[in-house]
C-alpha cells in the first residue's frame, strides 16, 4: 500500500514562507506523475504544481511565488511557498500517479495565511 504523507503547514502572516513536504513509502520512480494541489474551505480542489516530462508546470495564481522540488534519495517532494496570501489559505494535498494512472493522495496539511 502506497502512502504519501505531507507536512510543513501551519499558520503563517502574509508575505511569509512555508516548505512543505510530501514523502512516498515508494520510491518516487514508481511514480509517472508528482505534485500538489489544494483545497479551500467551501472550494473544489485545484491544480497548484507538479513535475512534467520537461520541467514544471504551476498554476497561474501561484506563479512565481511557489516552487516545486524534490529529493530523489529521500522519496520526497517539496512545495516552497513564498509571500504567501490569505487567499492561499487551504489543505494542501501531495498527489502521486501509478504507472497505471491509479492516483495516491496524502492526507494534507493545513496551512492558513493571516495577520
Amino acid at each position: 500500500q502506497v502512502q504519501l504523507v505531507e507536512s510543513g503547514g501551519g499558520l503563517v502572516q502574509p508575505g511569509g514562507s512555508l516548505r512543505l513536504s510530501c514523502t512516498t513509502s515508494a520510491s518516487i520512480f514508481n511514480f509517472n506523475q508528482m505534485g500538489w494541489f489544494r483545497q479551500a474551505p467551501g472550494k473544489e480542489r485545484e491544480f497548484v504544481a507538479r513535475f512534467t516530462t520537461f520541467g514544471t508546470v504551476y498554476a497561474d495564481s501561484v506563479k512565481g511565488r511557489f516552487s516545486i522540488s524534490r529529493d530523489n534519495t529521500k522519496n520526497t517532494v517539496y512545495l516552497q511557498m513564498n509571500n504567501l496570501k490569505p487567499d492561499d489559505t487551504a489543505v494542501y494535498y501531495c498527489r502521486a500517479l501509478g504507472p497505471t494512472g491509479l492516483p495516491y493522495w496524502g492526507q494534507g496539511t493545513q496551512v492558513t495565511v493571516s495577520s
